[in-house]
């Protein structure tokens, strides 16, 4: 075997190993990257530069700020106003609540960013409310889980910036704009599923609203949700950057959720703080060790390899599309969306690119794939949150999932091989 032969098993092995010790992803991916240089004879002080280098972007300052409006939104209550909105929506239709559950999993999508702060926020009412109902365990949670994928498409999402990163520096206004029609599709699908399984299953209809009742509920929701007219409208308008616009939701926020709902106070924003803490911590190690690793990936000549051979079988675009979702899938199971998309994308990226592949376009299609895989064992985040608040086994909820599963496979071909789903939005920007 030759040096670099070694050394890409020494990268590749060494950090598969690390995590089937169950090593934290951060750690496996800085003490193989640093196991790797040592090997190849490289100055570690090459591999710190590299890490600090991963976070020397004015685009990244956009994340915590992101994460925290995410943070004060689901604390401050703004989910239970999106739940109600959506009950005066669509909770006539057959199914009420689990069309509740995927509409306001569309809205609160559009705030969160997060497909993980969507389960834990909305599912931990909306699940046991569907069980009082006559809904099954498994059901409810395959509906709250599954519809948690828009929070990855619909803007702001945390996932897009990370791959705005990865990818060289997307403009992060065209990125957001991108995700509007797939994350619209998705929602339509899955309330297309609810609705079958509603006549088939005899599942009932929810309460009916004075208009009154419901004017007052539309008012109050909508001052949570201007946050997104905020965000995108700013972005779009050319008033903010990505990272001004998520500092002034910060601030919208806290204004909203301390004077108009008055559901926040001093315990609370601890509570806020110490959560957004923890996970910007968790973000900031996995982006530089894994700029590390993506460094020592492209010093080993691994991307272009992997581009050699899938377009050494064929350089049609169908078939690399489809064999690039197949890889995501499969990828999808076996590890979490953030790292998944700081790592691959500098690999599969130029792949795309080199058969005229929009990185917008496959930008989205990476979202939705590894979204999916948020929903799916044996690692998908989505998919344990949910199990754990619905009290139902894994193996036991998956049963229910088979139809959820295929809607969202037919909206990831749908976007995939029709690029004006993605890039339709985007190119008013041009």
């Amino acid at each position: 075997m030759s040096v670099n032969d070694v050394a890409t098993l020494i990268l590749l092995g060494g950090f598969l190993g690390l995590m089937a010790m169950r090593l934290p992803i951060a750690f496996a991916l800085g003490i193989s990257s640093l196991a790797t240089a040592w090997y190849l004879g490289l100055p570690t002080l090459m591999v710190a530069q590299r890490m600090v280098n991963g976070l020397n972007s004015f685009t990244f300052l956009a994340v915590p700020f992101f994460i925290l409006a995410g943070q004060i939104m689901t604390e401050g209550g703004i989910a239970d106003r999106l739940v109600r909105l959506a009950d005066v929506l669509v909770g006539r239709i057959r199914g009420g609540l689990a069309q509740v559950n995927v509409f306001a999993s569309t809205l609160f999508g559009g705030i969160s960013g997060s497909s993980v702060a969507d389960v834990a926020s909305i599912g931990s009412f909306l699940i046991p409310a569907m069980r009082k109902r006559g809904y099954s365990p498994g059901y409810s949670v395959a509906v709250t889980v599954t519809s948690s994928v828009q929070g990855v498409l619909i803007p702001p999402s945390q996932n897009m910036i990370y791959y705005a990163l990865a990818a060289g520096g997307l403009p992060i206004g065209k990125l957001f704009l991108a995700g509007y029609l797939p994350g619209f599709l998705l929602s339509a699908m899955l309330m297309a599923i609810c609705w079958i399984m509603a006549v088939r299953q005899g599942h009932p209809e929810g309460e009916r609203y004075t208009l009154r009742r419901a004017a007052a509920i539309a008012v109050e929701a909508m001052i949570g949700l201007f946050t997104m007219v905020i965000i995108i409208g700013g972005i779009v308008a050319g008033i903010f950057t990505a990272t001004e616009s998520a500092a002034v939701a910060v601030v919208y926020a806290l204004l909203v959720t301390f004077l108009v709902y008055r559901s926040m106070d001093a315990a609370k924003v601890m509570t806020v703080l110490r959560g957004t803490l923890r996970t910007v911590g968790m973000v900031v190690a996995i982006i530089m060790t894994s700029s590390a690793f993506g460094f020592l990936l492209s010093y080993l000549k691994i991307p272009a390899m992997l581009t050699d051979a899938i377009l050494g079988v064929s350089s049609e675009p169908v078939f690399v599309l489809l064999m690039l979702n197949v890889l995501l899938l499969v990828l999808g199971l076996l590890m979490d969306m953030g790292v998944l998309i700081l790592l691959v994308t500098p690999i599969l990226l130029p792949i795309a690119t080199s058969v005229g592949v929009d990185p917008i376009h496959f930008g989205i299609i990476m979202m939705l794939n590894l979204g999916i895989g948020l929903c799916t064992p044996p690692v998908g985040t989505s998919l344990l949150v949910g199990c754990a608040i619905g009290g139902v086994p894994v193996e036991r909820a998956l049963r229910d999932f088979a139809p959820f599963y295929l809607a969202m496979l037919a909206v990831l071909l749908l976007v995939t091989y029709l690029p004006v789903l993605s890039l339709g939005l985007p190119a008013l920007l041009d």
